[in-house]
């Protein structure tokens, strides 16, 4: 909510009075020129925003157009660039009272000189504005290790918001998840940098095909309840070798925009710390995006300026702004999306298809057929069971996330009980949603087949804006004052109070945070329990965004599928992954411990933490602790091998930081499957992981086919920051195809990387 309410506070009006009134001679020169620039407007044509989109479409630098135009402003108009059009508490009543951005934020529109602004919509699982698609959480969409298909789900989002009359997403949320409690874990795309990176800019390259792209949130922003007050302490290396790789790989490909995270870094605000974006943006072969800052870091830095902004800062930050406005607008084709495009057939369709391939089988154990033949209980054979039942408190509850800033307002959600009934017409269907272990095991014991649904909703994690906001008063203060009884009204209503009396707003439901267990709740354990004692034919399927220990129960399962908050078509998705309609080709864009010991420390409300290096499966390597899922597990219906490994030599010039990778692969099942191929980097170093994830490649090959694939992966994950710049050591690399991490069937071969500066 706060990452886009802004308003003119009266901080901007002291800095410009007082810049005005100690301004030296080259900006009292300055003003006066502007004046005179005004006056010549009513007598000659302005320089509009239209106009300088037509001169770059003729041919005019994109640097000359944005200074026109910039010279154009006044100061007052420059200042309005840099926050929203809406007064912050009328902004605030509307979202409590109403919706979070049901139609878009704008932010520094100038009406005079036809400057649209920035047209702000929310994600990242789809458009948050009307009633879009609704696309599974990133984490699934990491989940199937496919950049192409996400370069296609963000086409999708980006046509939506252009639609519905947005021109930026900010939904391009790429956080490393140092503790799978973080509550937000939903939104970003795995444990790896690599992952991150890879997939942010697929979804920022399909989004900026229609509209400007904000990726987020920078950095080290992966703790939900304290995250407006918490305080990270990080060493240099790690910092650069960790936690901001994945930002560099998308600023690198173009992104327009970053949005700075709420927390401090090493003791300054993260939206104000000029050496953390200074030095992911200085290289000369980046071009800077421009910021998005939290409320909080402005007024920090007009304190630490002691109300004085230098007009030199203002014109460069506008500059940056309108710069990526022009760009976008000359490079728009001019095709106008209307609103057949929200929710549409084609949509749904791609939202099915990310749902499917989301899922990730963690078991299927054969069962007995009859007395001489067993197999694997998926994929489901409908000519086997004519009665099934669907038993947990999920199984029929539209459940696409949490409740939030990104959640998406789809027309319709279909669950996992919908997608059943729809993939199993001829059966009898019994529904058991209740908490009742007993009922549950008393219907299983009377069917062929029962799919158990349990997990988590948006009371268990989410985004946690209100909710600490209520508990933390002093967070109170980083709003402007509430003069008018309107203003003081609406803060009423955020602390809960309306006329005495408790007053819910929208962003209340569903809580939401941290996750105060990594376990299933006792219910559903009984539950599993019950009904798999009741009728050996189970499917369990788990909700989740994050790692779930499973060590009280697994043993007893099985089938298992994670299955996500799997978006509006996430009901039909699964039930095409039970059935076999496609195959399942999921797998972990995270590792799985055995016990809450393995991981990294985290306190949910610490004001202070020092974060490491060491998280998800390095830390489970590192500390020899075997994961109970790898990093990239998940099984397949079919069975894959890979041989011949070849290694290319080090790309030159453009490429001088990637491996050419040559290897067969063979199906050798008895069906179509789809395979992802994982390529690690061994590397004996001090202070670093054994073993790093360089490239992955997703493939479909029929049964009985082999096929040779050749594929880059970049070297970059085992590059260290030492003075200052990134060095690639001079080593002997272990060249592994996989899998999954720590795949004993794994093919590898040793190079030598040649010490570099890259």
């Amino acid at each position: 909510m706060l990452d886009i309410i802004h308003r003119r506070t009266r901080h901007f009006s002291r800095v410009l009075n007082r810049q005005q009134n100690d301004d030296d001679h080259h900006h009292r020169v300055h003003s006066e020129q502007r004046f005179a620039s005004e006056k010549l407007g009513k007598l000659y044509n302005t320089y509009t925003f239209e106009d300088a989109v037509q001169a770059l479409r003729k041919g005019e630098s994109l640097s000359l157009a944005t200074q026109r135009l910039l010279s154009e402003l006044s100061n007052e108009e420059q200042l309005s660039l840099l926050d929203g059009d809406v007064p912050f508490y009328a902004g605030l009543r509307e979202i409590l009272c109403d919706r979070y951005n049901r139609v878009p934020f704008v932010m520094g529109s100038i009406p005079r000189l036809k400057i649209p602004g920035i047209r702000f919509t929310d994600g990242p699982r789809g458009v948050v504005m009307g009633a879009s698609t609704a696309f599974p959480v990133s984490m699934a969409r990491g989940a199937t290790w496919d950049i192409e298909l996400e370069r296609r789900v963000g086409r999708a989002i980006g046509l939506e918001a252009k639609a519905q009359g947005s021109n930026y997403f900010a939904g391009v949320c790429v956080n490393v998840p140092r503790h799978p409690a973080w509550g937000r874990i939903q939104e970003t795309y795995g444990e790896d940098p690599v992952l991150l990176g890879e997939f942010g800019l697929a979804l920022t390259q399909g989004v900026q095909e229609h509209v400007m792209a904000c990726v987020k949130h920078f950095a080290l922003n992966s703790m939900e309840n304290a995250r407006f007050r918490v305080d990270v302490t990080v060493d240099e290396d790690v910092l650069h070798e960790v936690y901001l790789p994945h930002f560099r790989r998308i600023i690198e490909g173009g992104v327009a925009s970053v949005m700075s995270s709420y927390n401090s870094v090493n003791g300054e605000w993260a939206g104000q710390s000029q050496a953390l974006f200074s030095q992911t943006f200085s290289e000369e072969n980046i071009e800077a995006p421009f910021r998005q800052q939290r409320e909080m870091h402005l007024v920090a830095a007009l304190e630490s300026l002691s109300g004085e902004l230098d007009w030199s800062i203002v014109n460069m930050a506008c500059s940056r702004i309108l710069q990526k406005e022009l760009e976008f607008a000359a490079n728009d084709s001019g095709s106008q999306a209307d609103l057949s495009a929200v929710f549409c057939d084609r949509h749904r369709m791609l939202a099915r298809e990310a749902a499917g391939r989301s899922m990730v089988l963690l078991k299927n154990e054969s069962l007995p057929i009859d007395s001489a033949a067993s197999r694997p209980l998926l994929p489901l054979d409908a000519k086997q069971f004519s009665t099934v039942a669907m038993v947990g408190r999920l199984a029929n509850v539209p459940n696409t996330g949490d409740k939030g800033s990104s959640q998406v307002f789809a027309p319709n959600v279909g669950t996992p009980f919908d997608g059943i009934k729809e993939a199993f017409p001829d059966a009898r269907i019994f529904l058991e949603d209740s908490d009742s272990a007993e009922r549950a095991a008393e219907l299983a014991s009377e069917v062929d087949l029962v799919l158990c649904v349990v997990g988590y909703d948006a009371t268990d994690e989410g985004e946690y804006v209100v909710p600490s906001l209520q508990s933390d008063p002093c967070l109170l203060n980083l709003f402007p004052p509430a003069n008018t009884p309107e203003e003081k009204a609406t803060l009423a209503i955020l602390k809960g109070h309306s006329n005495g009396d408790k007053l819910d707003s929208g962003l209340e439901v569903g809580a939401g945070g941290d996750r105060r267990s990594l376990r299933l709740r006792p219910q559903d354990v009984e539950l599993i329990s019950a009904v798999t004692a009741a009728n050996p034919n189970t499917v369990v399927s788990v909700i989740a965004a994050g790692a779930v220990i499973m060590e009280e129960w697994i043993d007893k399962v099985p089938a298992l599928v994670m299955s996500w908050y799997a978006g509006s078509e996430g009901g039909d998705g699964l039930a095409d992954v039970l059935f076999g309609k496609v195959d399942a080709s999921g797998r972990l864009p995270f590792s799985i411990p055995k016990d809450e010991s393995h991981l990294p420390y985290f306190d949910m409300e610490a004001t202070n933490i020092r974060y490491d290096r060491w998280h998800g499966q390095n830390l489970l390597d590192r500390n020899g602790h075997k994961a109970r899922f790898p990093l990239g597990f998940g099984l397949s219906y079919t069975n894959f091998s890979t041989s011949e490994l070849r290694i290319g030599s080090l790309g030159c010039g453009n490429n001088s930081d990637t491996l050419l990778i040559h290897v067969k692969v063979s199906n050798e099942g008895a069906r179509r499957g789809r395979h992802v191929i994982q390529v690690y980097g061994l590397v004996d170093m001090p202070d670093f992981p054994s073993r790093v994830l360089l490239g992955f490649h997703p493939m479909d090959l029929d049964a009985g086919v082999s096929k040779n694939i050749m594929m880059d992966v970049s070297v970059r994950p085992l590059q260290r920051w030492v003075g200052g710049t990134f060095v690639l050591p001079g080593k002997e690399v272990t060249i592994e195809v996989a899998s999954f991490a720590g795949d004993s069937k794994a093919v590898r071969e040793s190079t030598f990387l040649r010490r570099a500066r890259l």
